[in-house]
C-alpha cells in the first residue's frame, strides 16, 4: 500500500467488519473470512483512490497552492471577489470557468442515483458502507452508481473536450 496509516486503517476495518458480521462464526473459519474481508478492503480502496485522482486531478490545478487550506473547494475560487483589482489573467479564467461549468453541467445529467453515489463517494469522501446508509441501499449497488457515474463522465468530458 505505500501508506502505513492507510493500510492500518484497513486492517482495523476489517477486523470490525469481521467481528461484526461473523462474531458467532466457528473459529477455524475466522482466517479465511478475515483475508477475504481484507483483500476486499484493500480492493476498495485501490478503485477509490484510482477515481478520486482521475477526478480530483483537474480540479486540483485550479488550487490556491497553499497547503494549509484543507478544506478548500476550487469551486468557491473561480470568480474574483467582487471589488478585486487583480483577477487572473483573461485566459485562464475563462478555460478554468468553462471547464467547470461543463464538469457541472455532466454530473447534473446523471441519474439522480448515480448522482447521489458519485457526489457522496467521490466528493464528500464516504467509504462504500457509510453510502450505503445514507443512500438507503447495498454496498454493491453503490459501487454499481458510482461506476457507471465515473464512465458516463468519462465519455461525457470526451466528448465536450476535457481530458483527464
Amino acid at each position: 500500500m505505500r501508506d502505513e496509516e492507510a493500510a492500518l486503517d484497513i486492517v482495523q476495518d476489517a477486523m470490525l467488519r469481521l467481528s461484526e458480521r461473523y462474531g458467532g462464526a466457528p473459529l477455524p473459519e475466522l482466517p479465511p473470512l478475515f483475508q477475504r474481508i481484507l483483500q476486499n478492503a484493500i480492493r476498495d480502496w485501490f478503485r477509490r483512490q484510482k477515481v478520486r485522482a482521475l477526478w480530483m486531478t483537474p480540479l486540483a490545478s485550479l488550487g490556491s497552492g497553499r497547503a494549509e487550506d484543507d478544506d478548500y473547494d476550487p469551486l468557491e475560487t473561480l470568480q474574483p471577489a467582487e471589488g478585486s483589482k487583480t483577477p487572473d489573467a483573461p485566459p485562464e479564467q475563462v478555460q478554468r470557468s468553462q471547464a467547470l461549468d461543463i464538469i457541472e453541467q455532466e454530473i447534473s445529467r446523471l441519474p439522480p442515483r448515480q448522482r447521489e453515489a458519485f457526489i457522496l463517494r467521490y466528493w464528500e469522501e464516504l467509504d462504500v458502507a457509510e453510502t450505503a446508509l445514507a443512500m438507503g441501499c447495498s454496498e454493491g449497488s453503490v459501487k454499481t452508481h458510482c461506476s457507471r457515474a465515473a464512465h458516463a463522465l468519462a465519455i461525457a468530458l470526451k466528448a465536450r473536450g476535457i481530458t483527464l
